[in-house]
């Protein structure tokens, strides 16, 4: 059965000002009636474990397991160290997903630098995340590309990158709404190799999401996991967030 969960950057411009923390962040998620919540790692106060752990422990007492971790990362750069700062970074989040209970870990693959061709930056990206994939097994924790723009932003190079990884450590998490030309069906192509998925309103560039067409691709594609809310629109998350809760829990019902 599909859940519906929210990211926690859903509510970024609350984290951002400080008018709500992580906890309350579970705490509004519970309130609306979800079935989970993701944790996007961009408004950590502390890195603590016992930090974590506390969060794990009130998603526990909330009923809401932790469907993912979120951070941001960059493997498209020919600099060998800048690479290497990507990594380091994949291997913290691991652990920090680890700490919370979370499955997966959600990565970005990044840009191709001009002058640079697609094919090198997808080298770049499966020789970076090849060489965390026995960390993340150690961990317990899949690696999840989300189909972020850049050279992610067809689904013939994301599944070129996981099949060029070639681990089960090593999946995707698909953002319906960042495929901009083709949308469907390069999201039932993706659908095959995703462990987690963003739910938009609407597809970057314009146009609302068709979910009715949405769920048939996913039950093709034999997806049953998570459907966690990325609200981008105008209005108040606070408000936008319950709606389009409320929207997706009578589709996917």
């Amino acid at each position: 059965m599909i859940k519906i969960g929210c990211a926690a950057y859903s509510y970024r411009e609350y984290l951002n000002d400080g008018r709500m923390k992580y906890e309350d962040f579970i705490e509004e998620a519970y309130r609306i009636g979800l079935d989970g919540v993701e944790l996007t790692l961009y408004w950590l106060p502390s890195k603590d474990a016992s930090y974590f752990r506390k969060l794990k422990r009130l998603s526990l007492y909330r009923g809401l397991p932790i469907s993912c971790a979120g951070i941001s990362t960059n493997f498209c750069n020919p600099n060998v160290s800048e690479r290497m700062k990507a990594i380091e970074a994949v291997k913290e989040g691991l652990e920090i997903a680890r700490e919370l209970g979370a499955p997966c870990l959600r990565i970005f693959g990044g840009r191709v630098p001009e002058g640079y061709t697609d094919s090198e930056a997808i080298k770049w990206i499966v020789e970076s995340v090849s060489s965390c994939v026995e960390y993340a097994e150690e961990n317990g924790v899949v690696m999840a590309m989300e189909n972020h723009g850049g050279v992610t932003s067809k689904a013939d190079n994301v599944i070129k990158i996981v099949r060029g990884v070639d681990s089960p450590w090593f999946r995707v998490n698909l953002d319906l709404g960042n495929y901009r030309e083709s949308t469907y069906d390069e999201i039932a192509k993706t659908v095959p190799y995703a462990v987690h998925i963003h739910a938009k309103v609407s597809v970057s560039g314009g146009g609302k999401m068709d979910y009715q067409r949405v769920k048939e691709i996913l039950k093709s594609g034999g997806y049953n996991g998570f459907l966690s809310i990325e609200y981008e629109e105008k209005e108040d998350s606070k408000v936008g967030v319950p709606r389009f809760a409320k929207y997706l829990f009578e589709i996917f019902s």
